[in-house]
């Protein structure tokens, strides 16, 4: 109990489940799990995550710049995640530009974000909780928000999700068959953005692999079915998240903290069992020619 006690165990922590900003806080970090799922099987395998990453970051000028002009930090996040979503898709086409493009709007945004915060004194703790999340002091008017964020992308995504497997998969085929691949791929980044802007509320700019793509990843390290991925890396991010709430009222501590090593742990322990499963064979050798062959001729 010792141990317990220096870790900050609350003996109450029932009680402390069944308050008001707990509901909100399992409402909200459920609705981000559901979002991400939706989309984390096309971060991968677009190799987005450098994007998603960056994404995050972009949107912090957004959030110091809502308190600096004294509007909402999720209108803010929004903005910002939106125009660097555009502005990626527009000059990003293949993976190498839009590395570039990505790095180079990230520093950017940055910049605006030393500036927006250092002409606000008030912004302290909005800085911290962008940066680390913060997820038990999600309001109704957030929960709203990110209930309407969802429903879009379910209802975009069970539109498009097949063409874009198709493109993701296999760009140039996909184009030559009609596909709009580029339109499809900032539409996708749009739509990251939103993701983006409610996953950084939950767990914060700097720990948002953890529930964008960690799930996503570890889902694909067990199935290469899409919809599978899909439903697993859901299920994993929901886990992650209930785990981690549950976890910080036992021992008061940031659930962003247990949000991200929960999601790491699974990835870590799949990636051990199915480490023999993705180890590539060596080529077999080719097959002697048989005497009388057409070279011979």
């Amino acid at each position: 109990m010792g141990v317990l006690a220096a870790a900050g165990y609350q003996a109450d922590w029932l009680e402390v489940l069944g308050a008001d900003f707990m509901r909100y806080a399992f409402a909200g970090g459920i609705l981000v799990a559901l979002a991400a799922g939706l989309l984390g099987y096309f971060v991968v395998i677009r190799q987005n995550a450098f994007a998603a990453h960056a994404l995050a970051h972009i949107g912090f000028p957004g959030a110091t710049g809502a308190v600096l002009v004294g509007v909402p930090v999720t209108a803010g996040l929004a903005v910002f995640c939106i125009a660097g979503a555009l502005t990626i898709g527009l000059f990003g086409r293949r993976l190498a530009d839009r590395e570039i493009s990505t790095g180079t709007i990230l520093a950017f945004a940055t910049g605006l974000g030393v500036l927006f915060s250092s002409l606000s004194s008030r912004n302290a703790s909005t800085v911290t909780s962008v940066l680390f999340g913060n997820l038990l002091a999600i309001s109704t008017d957030q929960l709203v928000v990110f209930a309407i964020f969802t429903v879009v992308l379910a209802v975009v995504m069970a539109f498009i999700a097949r063409p874009m497997a198709f493109a993701s998969v296999n760009p140039d085929v996909a184009e030559a068959k009609g596909v709009p691949v580029r339109g499809l791929g900032i539409a996708f980044m749009v739509l990251l953005a939103l993701v983006i802007t409610m996953a950084v509320q939950v767990v914060g700019t700097l720990l948002l692999s953890g529930l964008v793509v960690t799930p996503a990843a570890t889902a694909l390290a067990i199935t290469a079915r899409p919809v599978r991925v899909g439903l697993l890396g859901t299920a994993i991010g929901v886990f992650a998240v209930v785990a981690g709430l549950v976890l910080s009222a036992m021992f008061n501590l940031p659930p962003s903290f247990f949000i991200v090593t929960i999601s790491f742990a699974i990835w870590l322990v799949t990636i051990a069992v199915t480490r023999d499963r993705h180890r590539v064979a060596p080529p077999a050798e080719p097959e002697p020619e048989p005497v009388g062959s057409v070279h011979d001729h």
